[in-house]
């Protein structure tokens, strides 16, 4: 699926695919939630070639999900810090771990705490309206031309 036709999907998963479906740019982001802000510490984390990297934060960035600000001007550098956009998308990181965890689990696996309550986080897609886990009542999907 190309961008153009992705964006004119009504569809929200595939609009959101063009700009973080592939595992580098969700990497990235989760290293950014992490801490890490510059080319170097993204490379070394990552084990990706320069290239790579460089095209997937130029994406990232584009998109609006990080932007670039400049930390040194002799010689220049620059890093990339999360926009609200980038924050937003934590929430969907931890989803893609719990069912990593549940089903590509085994061995050791790193594990998320809530520094204020020490407790181990163990994300769950919760529906706002209903408070029900998403996945346990039947849905439907309803175009824009049926709504």
């Amino acid at each position: 699926m190309d961008d153009e036709n992705c964006c004119n999907n009504s569809c929200p998963i595939a609009r959101s695919l063009t700009v973080a479906g592939d595992a580098w740019s969700i990497l990235i982001l989760r290293d950014a939630h992490a801490g890490l802000t510059r080319f170097d510490q993204f490379r070394k984390s990552l084990g990706i070639a320069p290239t790579m990297l460089t095209r997937r934060l130029a994406a990232l960035t584009e998109e609006g999900l990080l932007e670039k600000r400049r930390y040194s001007e002799h010689p220049p550098r620059e890093e990339y810090l999360l926009t609200a956009a980038g924050r937003d998308f934590l929430p969907v990181l931890f989803m893609i771990g719990e069912w990593g965890r549940q089903h590509r689990g085994g061995g050791q696996l790193i594990r998320f705490f809530d520094v204020e309550t020490g407790t181990e986080i163990r994300a769950v897609a919760v529906d706002e309206v209903t408070g029900a886990k998403i996945g346990t009542r039947p849905m439907r999907m309803v175009t824009p031309d049926e709504s």
